[in-house]
């Protein structure tokens, strides 16, 4: 995951912060890690079970296939609430709102790492899920509210380093510390890290209005607004199609004969996603366009080298490094596409971008499983890169509105 835009105002209406001096020379970094931590707890929660399946299912006496629903759950909670929550808590102020829905992950992990009963479990995760939908309403937006315009891209890709980091470190680390001390442990662990950040965003974060009475969008009419229905739509096949891979990842290399290198492939896609996040910080604001083209283009050489040279272990760590190259920047891109495509629209489009993004890995995860079972693991790599086809020719031709073309210097 990827997703959160601004609550009030066109994409040109940010408040700068009252020291408008000091806000072009300096980042509000403490406020923007805290976002990033919030960022990479709301991820990790997401799919730490993943690594921890044996021994949450010995521990809820189901089998790991039911377990595994803990994540399925989770998706559904975020895109069942996502749109009916946005607009239901657009008037809050949006620290208050951070602060709640990171409670909300402090206490779903906590019952989840304390019960014994695998209802209740899935309780516990659902409540998670509308913790997430709550967070992934407002994150991105409160970023680009703290800062200037001009560094709104570089302020969006600090706080969306989380989501690279938990994929890349953290689940490895919450796995081996299941299996060093207990599952349990790595669930408290990641409550403690969520009541640390809650003091540090009510010491460090600002705080912004939300939407004033008679300011909600309706849904219908956002998707009418020129270029969100190209952003949604190059959403939900993107993540579609990344979510295919990455959710099988595992079976893919088991396939090639690289079962045992999965944590060094993984790291390497991490470590490449960190690298893309920086470069589309330092360059989002000026070419959104070109950035979200060469993205596509680097996951679809990926895929392609995975797919063609599964042979050769150098060149399958090269089309991993390729593919973090290509998605670590992807979620800025598109969070920051649909913020400025929906302009006053900006708080329901992004409502709506969360939703298709959840409902993309779920998707994502139920469609590789099915084409895993009927056709094997080899045609993960080539039915990605069919996928990206409809991706690149959207945004190719969404030159006007949703991917819209470099401004001229004049309007720079």
């Amino acid at each position: 995951m990827t997703s959160a835009e601004p609550s009030t105002g066109t994409a040109t209406s940010v408040p700068v912060p009252d020291d408008a001096s000091t806000a072009e020379r300096k980042l509000p970094m403490a406020a923007l890690l805290a976002l990033a931590v919030a960022v990479f707890i709301t991820s990790l929660t997401e799919t730490l079970p993943a690594g921890l399946l044996p021994d949450m299912s010995a521990s809820l006496h189901t089998s790991e296939s039911a377990t595994g629903q803990t994540v399925t759950i989770y998706a559904l909670g975020t895109v069942l609430t996502a749109i009916p929550l946005s607009a239901a808590t657009a008037g809050w102020h949006r620290k208050r709102l951070l602060l709640t829905a990171m409670a909300g992950f402090a206490v779903a992990n906590t019952v989840t790492a304390l019960s014994v009963n695998y209802p209740l479990t899935l309780v516990a995760r659902f409540v998670a899920g509308v913790a997430a939908g709550l967070a992934w309403a407002l994150l991105a937006g409160y970023a680009r509210r703290m800062v200037a315009p001009h560094q709104e891209g570089r302020a969006l890709a600090i706080a969306m380093a989380g989501i690279p980091v938990a994929l890349s470190l953290g689940v490895p680390a919450g796995t081996f510390l299941g299996q060093v001390v207990s599952w349990q442990a790595a669930f408290l662990v990641m409550t403690a890290l969520t009541v640390v950040l809650l003091v540090w965003i009510a010491a460090v974060a600002p705080d912004y209005p939300g939407q004033q009475a008679g300011g909600k969008i309706p849904m219908r009419s956002t998707l009418r607004v020129p270029g969100v229905a190209a952003v949604l739509t190059v959403t939900l096949v993107f993540v579609l199609a990344h979510t295919l891979l990455y959710a099988y990842i595992a079976s893919f290399l088991d396939h090639i004969g690289m079962g045992a290198q999965v944590d060094a492939a993984l790291l390497v896609f991490g470590v490449a996603c960190l690298i893309s996040i920086w470069v589309v910080g330092m360059y989002i604001h000026r070419h959104l366009r070109t950035l979200t083209i060469v993205s596509t283009l680097l996951v679809g050489v990926a895929v392609a080298v995975m797919g063609a040279f599964s042979g050769s272990d150098a060149l399958v760590y090269v089309a991993a490094a390729l593919w973090g190259l290509g998605w670590g920047g992807v979620p800025t891109l598109l969070q920051t596409a649909g913020g400025q495509a929906g302009g006053e629209a900006a708080e329901a489009a992004q409502a709506m971008l969360v939703t298709l993004w959840n409902v993309a890995m779920a998707g994502g995860g139920i469609a590789g499983g099915l084409l895993l079972d009927a056709v094997g693991a080899a045609a993960f790599p080539w039915t990605v890169l069919i996928l990206l086809v409809p991706v690149l020719a959207i945004v190719l031709a969404s030159r006007t509105h949703g991917f819209p073309a470099p401004r001229s210097s004049a309007n720079s």
